[in-house]
């Protein structure tokens, strides 16, 4: 086996030779849509990070990865960050679809679709949630039914995030109605670009428009597109959460997670912009939010790294929940604390002159939804209690 020096050594000078100026700095991470159009040193970037096998370097070689160990893995986001390089490619995916169909899939799904998610030919959006099935998942009412080669699906589903700009979908259908309501649900792979899917943003309000309803109306999916076996949904597209909330919470090695920017803008901005005359200390009340979230925020990622050393497959365990949940709480917690910094002047609006303000005031309302996506924080102590602390019912 190669030394971990020698693997340094070498990835350090193909790094050197390889990844280009523009792309070494925090940014744009491609989430390989094909309906957003990458510069050309960004798409250059992609290429090559895909033909070495590094956009999604723990896979396996013939499933489009580099094959790497947990040590190969750390040591590749380190040079990578050394020189402030984007990581390549991330998304639904390399960190929620694609390690679910190395897990559940076929050899001919996998052959067909990990390319699709390693190359970054495709974005992926999520079909779980439906405007009468949201925390009670089961109760979901989208059909699939068999016709011929395909699948023929009609229904809808709610919080599809950045559906408008992807080019497939994961969905959670109903195949077999008659049976008890976990036990007749299948995972299917659907292509987003055809009629019978329509897609509809909906406003949220901070202005953004990242979620939106996604209709499917005699939407085609081959049989062969169905991961995990026909009625299995439920067991798969429980599997396949683990995937999101580690993704969310930072501890997902199956694809790129590990590249994140974890920088800190909070105590930038609060010294910044609190409500105070410039030779005024800060006040008391500020001071000591800033204190317990700067804590806070120690004690996630001393926990978010116990949990990536203590991991000893790809494979998420349900403490990613914990650290899901405790981490979006104080992501939440820091914008409240630059609001609290801002003082009356945060809540404006319309004509702002102070683009930063406003930038922080939709930051804030934002990211509300943070214990909502990727699970509710209800599901999420539902989680903890039962499967971390072991609680009776």
């Amino acid at each position: 086996m190669k030394s971990l020096k020698k693997f340094r050594d070498e990835t350090r000078q193909w790094l050197a030779h390889n990844c280009p100026e523009s792309v070494r700095h925090p940014g744009y991470v491609p989430i390989g849509s094909s309906k957003i159009e990458l510069n050309p040193d960004t798409r250059l970037w992609l290429d090559r990070m895909g033909e070495k096998g590094w956009t999604t370097p723990t896979w396996p070689k013939e499933y489009g990865g580099a094959g790497l160990n947990r040590d190969e893995y750390r040591v590749l986001i380190e040079e990578l960050q050394r020189i402030k390089a984007r990581p390549p490619l991330t998304g639904r995916g390399v960190n929620y679809i694609g390690p679910t169909i190395l897990e559940f899939g076929t050899e001919s799904q996998k052959a067909k679709w990990l390319a699709v998610c390693s190359a970054g030919k495709g974005a992926w959006a999520m079909g779980y949630s439906e405007p009468g099935a949201g925390s009670d998942l089961a109760n979901l009412n989208t059909r699939a039914v068999k016709d011929g080669d395909n699948w023929i699906i009609n229904g809808s589903k709610i919080w599809t995030s950045d559906a408008t700009m992807c080019d497939y979908i994961f969905i959670l259908c109903r195949t077999s109605p008659e049976k008890p309501k976990h036990n007749g649900i299948s995972l299917i792979l659907v292509d987003m670009d055809q009629p019978g899917v329509q897609v509809s943003p909906i406003a949220l309000i901070s202005g953004e428009s990242p979620f939106c309803e996604t209709y499917f109306e005699n939407a085609i999916a081959p049989l062969d597109d169905l991961i995990g076996g026909i009625d299995n949904g439920w067991t798969v597209g429980k599997r396949l959460l683990q995937y999101e909330r580690s993704t969310h919470a930072g501890i997902n090695t199956s694809g790129s997670e590990g590249g994140r920017d974890r920088s800190d803008y909070v105590l930038d901005l609060v010294l910044k912009n609190q409500d105070r005359s410039a030779n005024e200390p800060v006040s008391d009340n500020i001071r000591d939010h800033l204190i317990r979230y700067k804590m806070t925020r120690q004690s996630i990622e001393a926990t978010r790294q116990r949990v990536v050393e203590e991991t000893k497959a790809l494979a998420p365990g349900f403490a990613s929940s914990a650290v899901k949940l405790s981490n979006a709480l104080n992501v939440q917690d820091g914008d409240e604390l630059i609001v609290k910094a801002l003082g009356s002047s945060a809540f404006q609006w319309e004509d702002v002159s102070d683009k930063e303000h406003l930038s922080a005031m939709k930051r804030w309302l934002y990211q509300k939804s943070l214990t909502i996506a990727g699970g509710t924080k209800e599901v999420q102590l539902n989680i903890i209690a039962k499967r971390v602390l072991g609680l009776p019912d």
